[in-house]
């Protein structure tokens, strides 16, 4: 019996081969219409060949055409078709399931309200502009441009269709932070001193203490991982004898599925991390205490083995924590920032952090002139500045 066919709109395995001095990936891709596509791109490495396959992908699924929709249909019509398509895509990998919820809220909440009822003919650049600086002057700069994003995808959506010949999002006036309500706040950093503060603090509260607190906070201090990084950390990223982990996924709620765990936020989130010996010596505690561990169960279980609720986690303990111990603005991300400063401050360069934090894009000469993804002590030597041990139990 023959392997079956793939689904239209759907891919095979992405295959990668060294090719000289670059990477080849190549997959086979179905259209809506039956036919195959065979999908090949050439980059630097690995990863960045097989993203080149995938944005290549992306532009196929872009050009299905929505179904029966003309001028004459209404803006919800070809938003729900739109949604549809996305969710498929998601579902198959291309994008997060994370942004499917989110696209879709926004819809209900911001953008359905004005523009559902209106023929697709009818929405012209000052209807949206309009909106999206009523969004932007009622709320902030990241809703507008939400706003536009969303409203954007539709009408693309809808061009490619043939309703339509132009998507008017795209010729709105600028959207800026001066004319937004709420300006968006800079993000704060604990010092040296602050971060051993807060640690003796969290070691001293009992109740942080039951919830694992001081453990988890030591590990976001060493590693400078996302919450959700953090909390979809396995026992199988961690390697003690090079004092290093891998991150390999991420915890997302998703809704109707619960909390997942997932690839990482970007290609360049999957990295390996130097740890400082604080924190080596203090995971291999955890495994002392656990015995025989799981490889893949989180190195931060919830009551039952399984992910931690990241919403249940901040609003029942943390924010509670914080407000007891008087740092009411300091957030998971906050240690992040920290991390990054501290580095910072010991001499690391741009392109080292970038790569300890995961970021794609430290800058554009780094980007394009510089290699990445290079792994240094330097960063968990950095750390070793804010040792705090924990009391004994």
């Amino acid at each position: 019996m023959g392997r079956l066919p793939l689904s239209p709109g759907s891919h095979g395995e992405i295959k990668v081969k060294q090719v000289g001095k670059s990477w080849e990936a190549r997959c086979r891709y179905r259209h809506e219409d039956g036919t195959y596509s065979d999908v090949r791109r050439r980059a630097g490495t690995k990863e960045k060949a097989k993203q080149a396959v995938r944005d290549a992908m992306k532009d196929f699924v872009s050009h299905a055409p929505g179904a029966g929709l003309t001028g004459h249909s209404r803006f919800s019509e070809a938003a729900e078709q739109w949604l549809a398509e996305y969710r498929t895509d998601a579902e198959n990998g291309i994008y997060s399931l994370t942004s499917v919820d989110t696209y879709s809220d926004h819809l209900r909440n911001h953008v359905l309200p004005r523009l559902g009822n209106l023929r697709l003919f009818e929405v012209k650049t000052p209807v949206v502009n309009a909106l999206c600086q009523a969004k932007l002057k009622a709320h902030s700069l990241s809703l507008a441009k939400h706003t536009k994003a969303v409203i954007s995808n539709v009408m693309t959506f809808a061009v490619q269709a043939g309703a339509i010949e132009r998507n008017p999002a795209r010729e709105i006036a600028p959207l800026t932070e001066r004319r937004a309500k709420n300006k968006k706040q800079k993000a704060k950093a604990l010092t040296a001193d602050q971060v051993i503060d807060f640690l003796a603090k969290l070691d001293s509260d009992e109740e942080a203490r039951t919830r694992d607190l001081p453990d988890l906070v030591r590990f976001f201090i060493a590693t400078g991982e996302r919450r959700g990084e953090a909390l979809g950390a396995h026992w199988s990223d961690f390697d003690p004898e090079a004092e290093s982990l891998t991150m390999t996924g991420n915890i997302v709620q998703v809704r109707g599925k619960g909390t997942i765990r997932n690839r990482g936020k970007s290609e360049t989130s999957n990295r390996t991390i130097p740890l400082p010996a604080w924190c080596v010596e203090m995971l291999k505690e955890r495994q002392a205490k656990v015995g025989v561990v799981d490889p893949d169960k989180p190195i931060f279980p919830n009551s039952q083995g399984g992910y931690i609720n990241a919403s249940n986690l901040t609003n029942r303990y943390w924010v509670p924590f914080r407000e007891r111990a008087g740092y009411e603005w300091v957030t998971f991300h906050t240690f992040r920032k920290t991390v990054g400063t501290l580095l910072d401050e010991a001499g690391l360069t741009a392109r080292q952090i970038a790569d300890v934090l995961g970021h794609s894009h430290p800058s554009m000469t780094l980007n394009n002139y510089m290699g990445r993804g290079q792994t240094t002590r330097a960063s968990a030597n950095a750390l070793n500045v804010v040792i705090v041990d924990k009391p004994a139990s």
